[in-house]
């Protein structure tokens, strides 16, 4: 759905003369720079972010507009499953170049990433969103944005370990049952995938600051696979 829904927007700026690039539905550099272009000349508030305003200008004299809610910065996560670290002395590019986007000293994939992989979902498509001191700690997450209820795409924080551990995890809320979330996550399994964790670990949820406009509820979804214990 993201990707359609990406698509959807950048037809939509092109079709108002904004430059985007390719029509790919990836939510890059161009395409947020065309929204702000955009929301500029209609007036709006110049954020990056296609939430309710922004869409009802955007495709106010089209027939047909995107359903449901853009999270960009889920989209991305989305749009990276599978990505997976190397074995051995190896380390996968594409998991340094997330770090070196983000100006984060960070030497092997064997370092857990879960949250490098946090930091470049948001840092990538919500240009002036502030992320924590060291994105790379799991817990620092704690202090990101603002507090929220568990919805879809909130930043949820875990304890590893034991509670009393300094250890933790770091993911996107994709869905959850009576017992667990479904969280979207790196370093789940050495890759970038979906994976259940119990509720009682659960210690923050956060959702970026400037993406107040934008909501999403809770996900009732239907459990596979057993609940993950340990993400390094």
């Amino acid at each position: 759905m993201h990707n359609d829904t990406i698509k959807k927007i950048q037809q939509a700026l092109l079709a108002k003369g904004f430059a985007v690039g390719e029509v790919d539905g990836v939510w890059g550099r161009r395409t947020i720079a065309a929204v702000r272009a955009f929301q500029e000349k209609a007036g709006l508030k110049v954020d990056g972010i296609v939430g309710p305003g922004t869409s009802a200008a955007l495709f106010a004299e089209m027939a047909e507009t995107p359903s449901g809610v853009l999270l960009p910065w889920l989209a991305e996560a989305e749009n990276l499953l599978d990505t997976r670290e190397m074995p051995g002395s190896g380390s996968n590019p594409v998991i340094l170049d997330w770090a070196d986007n983000l100006d984060i000293h960070y030497g092997s994939d064997d370092v857990p990433w879960c949250g490098l992989f946090v930091a470049h979902c948001i840092g990538a498509t919500m240009q002036d969103e502030v992320l924590p001191s060291n994105p790379l700690g799991a817990r620092q997450w704690e202090r990101f944005g603002d507090p929220t209820e568990p919805r879809m795409g909130a930043v949820m924080v875990f304890w590893r370990t034991s509670p009393d551990s300094d250890k933790g995890h770091v993911g996107f809320y994709a869905g959850e049952d009576d017992g667990a979330y479904r969280i979207l996550g790196g370093n789940q399994g050495d890759k970038v995938c979906v994976t259940w964790i119990a509720k009682n670990r659960l210690l923050k949820a956060r959702w970026p600051r400037t993406a107040a406009s934008l909501f999403a509820g809770p996900v009732r979804v239907d459990r596979a696979g057993d609940l993950s214990t340990n993400e390094a």
